[in-house]
């Protein structure tokens, strides 16, 4: 198996954890995805130095890993790999604020050094929430739960035929990388110039590939909308799993409830 496979099998891994009967998995999609987006809007609204506003909400989150029945490896891994993109975005924070914010014994804690804590537990918040929601939901079912709550339709099929085909090109690229091994066996690693000419073959029959299925899509009745397995209906637990994650979601929003823990602690310490 290429690299290629290897990385979009790990990818197709979290969406296969969906399949088992769980009680998160058992949850309707509509009100798992309405949480995940409440979740990630909070996490949102918070300032660029309220580090301590968020330590709730990542203490939530180290929960939900366990009470969905998940492990933690594929999460974690999924989040790292992503890393990179949160630290581009957040490496020149420390650098841009020197402003001495706090001292930590005999260190110095700047503004741009809580800043750059602040952006990456966002990240790590925002991707490892809506992860839990794939792997708790699928990806075809978060897109049709988007379309049952009046997402456009173009939207939610772009959506899910970009995840479908993602694989379809990453077998089209193992398969083309194979190809060059059995033919190359002395080049361990394609040249820029094989490489580059590699890319563009793989454009053309993706191109190809592209129009093939689509035909085949009109040919079997698709009018824009994937079908769903089974009937969805919100039920009891349904709508407690809402209530209690939106008011809980507020209470964290609206309370300063690391400042009120430190404040209870300093009262039970005189």
């Amino acid at each position: 198996m290429s690299h290629v496979e290897t990385a979009l099998h790990d990818v197709g891994t979290l969406d296969e954890l969906s399949t088992r009967d769980t009680a998160a998995a058992r949850l309707d999609p509509r009100c798992k995805l309405v949480a995940t987006i409440a979740f990630v809007a909070v996490v949102a609204s918070f300032g660029r130095l309220e580090l301590g506003r968020l330590i709730p909400l990542v203490a939530v989150f180290l929960l939900l890993v366990p009470l969905c029945d998940l492990p933690w490896r594929p999460v974690l891994l999924r989040l790292a790999l992503a890393s990179p993109f949160a630290l581009g975005i957040a490496a020149f924070e420390p650098f841009l604020d020197r402003r001495v914010v706090f001292a930590l014994a005999s260190a110095q804690i700047t503004a741009g050094e809580v800043a750059f804590a602040v952006i990456m537990t966002k990240f790590a918040l925002s991707l490892g929430v809506a992860l839990l929601l794939v792997a708790t939901t699928g990806f075809d079912s978060v897109c049709a739960a988007l379309g049952r709550l009046g997402a456009p339709r173009v939207v939610v099929a772009q959506l899910s035929l970009t995840y479908r085909y993602l694989f379809v090109l990453g077998a089209e690229a193992g398969r083309m990388v194979r190809a060059h091994a059995m033919r190359a066996p002395a080049l361990r690693r394609p040249t820029a110039r094989t490489a580059g000419t590699m890319i563009g073959h793989l454009l053309v029959r993706a191109l190809d590939r592209a129009e093939r299925i689509h035909r085949a899509m009109l040919a079997r009745g698709f009018n824009g909308r994937f079908p769903v397995r089974r009937r969805w209906r919100f039920r009891g637990a349904d709508l407690a799993f809402l209530f209690c994650v939106l008011l809980l979601l507020s209470v964290v929003r609206l309370v300063d409830v690391t400042a009120l823990a430190g404040l209870t602690a300093s009262g039970a310490l005189r």
